[in-house]
């Protein structure tokens, strides 16, 4: 429980790294703005680097959607500027009105990304009261800035490492099923598991959650043709820990193992070489088939123990095939000609 607490609380080096970079992008995007919006001799130059700042913190899909928002609402808070502040003497009421008109907007339109920088422009527009062509466009290069200066900065990230990453708890994950899959078949040997399994299929799960949230922030920072790839390879593998916990279910119900079981492990001996990546399952599927209609042609079970024996055998391999069929929905949709190639 500490060592666990521990992880959770203390960052890990690619965090701390992680961390850095971000903490770089923002402080030099923006100083960067600043110092643009200074040569342009802009009014508020520092909102600039706000501006920045604000929208750093999102990802590339993030940043250009975020971009755009601030750019349609732009015109709105102007409007909303114009309509409060002229009329109203009283500042604090006039601002008042216009964040709860700025808050509605954002909140209807799903932007409340936008809400910060559009109540900054609007204390600018509050503190000046000008309306002039010029002050439009000194607000307008303010945001344009500080969006195009993050925009850039956010091209720069590290997705080669990000992916290599990913690719690695991939390997590892697969790992970690084929060695489940041997200490299931040393069990259905009459073998005694050395180790908590299914305290370990826990364990798996929960990495396999943390490579989920890895693979969203890689698909919102890529612009590959196929970012989700990763997303669901882990999705997928993800449902096939929860099979595992149906063939959990019946492995704990079976006191006698029947002597059909020797077969299904050395079944899943052989299906633990083919965990991988690319595998298409259907050669594995075949062989589980066969191996129902085998099962199919023994004699009737002689007592009772060994009938609810061969049933829990029949409800493993059952749980086998919904594993491979799990697979093979990820091919099916992912590697289509290696999926016609098999039938």
């Amino acid at each position: 429980m500490r060592e666990r607490l521990k992880k959770m609380l203390l960052p890990g080096k690619r965090q701390i790294i992680k961390i850095l970079m971000l903490a770089a992008k923002i402080a030099v995007g923006s100083s960067i703005a600043i110092y643009v919006a200074e040569l342009l001799e802009l009014q508020f130059s520092a909102s600039a680097g706000i501006v920045t700042l604000l929208t750093l913190v999102t990802t590339k899909r993030g940043t250009i959607k975020l971009a755009l928002a601030r750019f349609v609402t732009f015109a709105v808070v102007v409007l909303f500027s114009w309509i409060t502040f002229i009329p109203f003497r009283s500042e604090w009421l006039a601002f008042g009105v216009f964040i709860f008109l700025t808050v509605v907007m954002c909140q209807v339109s799903g932007w409340m990304a936008t809400l910060s920088v559009n109540a900054v422009i609007g204390t600018h527009f509050l503190t000046t009261l000008d309306f002039s062509p010029s002050f439009f466009l000194n607000e307008f290069l303010l945001v344009f800035i500080g969006s195009a200066i993050a925009f850039v900065l956010n091209l720069f990230h590290h997705n080669r490492s990000q992916e290599e990453h990913l690719r690695d708890k991939m390997a590892y994950t697969e790992e970690q099923l084929q060695f489940i899959f041997g200490e299931v078949a040393a069990y259905l040997s009459n073998k005694i598991m050395e180790v908590d399994v299914w305290g370990h299929v826990g364990r798996l799960e929960e990495a396999i959650r943390e490579y989920i949230r890895e693979a969203y922030e890689y698909q919102e920072n890529s612009f590959r043709a196929d970012p989700e790839y990763y997303i669901d390879y882990f999705e997928m593998r993800m449902d096939q820990c929860k099979t595992l916990y149906n063939l959990h279910s019946g492995m704990w119900w079976l006191r006698i193992v029947p002597d059909q079981a020797r077969l299904v492990a050395d079944y899943m001996l052989y299906l633990a070489d083919h965990v991988t990546e690319l595998n298409v399952p259907g050669p594995q599927l075949e062989r589980l088939e066969e191996m129902f209609e085998d099962m199919g042609k023994e004699p009737l079970p002689i007592d009772r123990e060994e009938l609810e024996g061969r049933a829990i055998l029949y409800h493993i391999m059952k749980s086998i095939q919904d594993f491979l069929l799990v697979k093979k929905r990820f091919v099916d949709i992912h590697f289509p000609e290696k999926a016609e190639e098999k039938n």
